[in-house]
């Protein structure tokens, strides 16, 4: 039997229905794009009608959404993209200190290319402070790129709060919404996002295909080079059969976001309550309430991370902090929230999805409860010899 699949924040399985839509473009549709023949057409007219798919569920333009490789290829074309084409207006730009690699990765090397870089603290919900932006813009401020929802978390950031000042201050505004897109409703016009990064893999479509919404008006130097793809946004044949993927999957959260929401929130607060009830000690991390509906950080104090998962052969999810011989390295989310290091080097990610099922949310707790009773009781047993 497959162990439960608790990690649908790491990656998403293919819904049923994507994979049918793709099937034609892996088996006959195999037209570029670029060509004016009939298998061009076809195959043009398919991006398109995707490229529709993604911006209904953001609510935007469909000649306002750019197909990448996936969230990291968003992102990175957003920020470098600003920070290059308006560098002669400013140099700096504002982040937080619990944003995914693919975000405070690409600003650090910009930081070593002359650029300055302010990160804000979050609390210990792993909320950011509008106020801490406000405070931290200066004339020289040219970018604020915000995650929507922390990966790790779930923590659910203001981005409108923060995107009206940055737009009062005439700085443009980033978000990553790699992990909110397909859990919470997601409209750039709600959020005020001159730029907004989409992973398909995440919302039940296929890897390496993602978006980027740039808002008209809004014109980031290339990231890419060569011929004139994408309204000469993005160089390079497209990846038609991914495209589809995508556009289908986007279709679906626009059907079946609530139900999957409230299914997906259900099964979470199921899987807290029953761990919380037979393990004493359990911490959750993140906002109670602002949080995506299918995220589970929680501490297991008095446990390593790592060899918990390793024993669960039961359940797939994640750990917040890699602990070894002489030292235990905690995720930066966690450093920043100030999660005290023997709670932070027993946590793991639970995080539900739409093909996870009650039963298997049962048997993920006895499995979960099992384990930790055992390995505390093991920790005991070595502390006193």
């Amino acid at each position: 039997m497959e162990p439960i699949y608790l990690d649908y924040n790491a990656t998403t399985p293919l819904d049923p229905a994507v994979v049918e839509t793709m099937r034609p473009y892996l088996e006959t549709h195999f037209g570029n794009p670029s060509s004016s023949h009939i298998y061009g057409a076809r195959a043009k007219m398919a991006v398109e009608a995707a490229r529709r798919q993604v911006a209904e569920m953001l609510g935007a333009r469909p000649d306002e959404i750019v197909f990448t490789s996936g969230g990291t290829e968003s992102n990175n074309f957003a920020i470098r993209g600003v920070a290059q084409a308006l560098r002669d207006k400013g140099n700096h730009i504002i982040t937080s200190a619990v944003e995914h690699p693919a975000v405070i990765e690409v600003c650090r090397h910009l930081e070593s290319q002359g650029f300055r870089l302010s990160v804000v603290p979050v609390d210990e919900t792993g909320l950011v402070d509008p106020a801490d932006i406000e405070r931290a813009i200066t004339p020289a401020t040219i970018l604020i790129t915000i995650m929507h929802a922390n990966n790790e978390v779930g923590t659910i950031q203001p981005i409108k709060e923060i995107a009206d000042i940055a737009h009062r201050n005439g700085v443009l505004m980033h978000t990553d919404a790699a992990q909110s897109a397909g859990k919470i409703r997601v409209k750039v016009d709600e959020l005020g996002a001159d730029m907004l990064s989409v992973a398909g893999h995440k919302l039940y479509g296929p890897k390496g295909v993602g978006a980027l919404y740039i808002r008209t008006g809004v014109k980031p130097e290339k990231l890419l080079f060569g011929a004139d793809h994408e309204r000469g946004w993005r160089a390079g044949t497209e990846n038609v059969l991914e495209v589809v993927g995508l556009g289908k999957a986007c279709e679906l959260v626009n059907e079946h976001l609530d139900g999957r929401a409230e299914h997906m929130r259900k099964l979470r607060d199921g899987l807290h309550e029953g761990i919380a009830a037979r393990i004493p000690g359990v911490r959750l991390n993140g906002h109670p309430e602002l949080r995506l509906p299918n995220t589970l950080s929680l501490c297991f104090r008095g446990v390593e991370a790592n060899a918990m998962l390793l024993e669960l052969t039961d359940v797939a999810a994640s750990a917040g902090a890699a602990c070894h011989a002489e030292e235990v390295t905690i995720s930066p989310t966690l450093m920043a929230m100030d999660v005290p290091a023997d709670y932070a080097m027993g946590t793991v990610r639970f995080s539900t999805g739409a093909l996870l099922t009650e039963e298997e949310v049962d048997r993920a707790v006895s499995a979960i409860v099992d384990v930790v009773e055992r390995l505390r009781q093991e920790g005991d047993e070595t502390a006193r010899e």
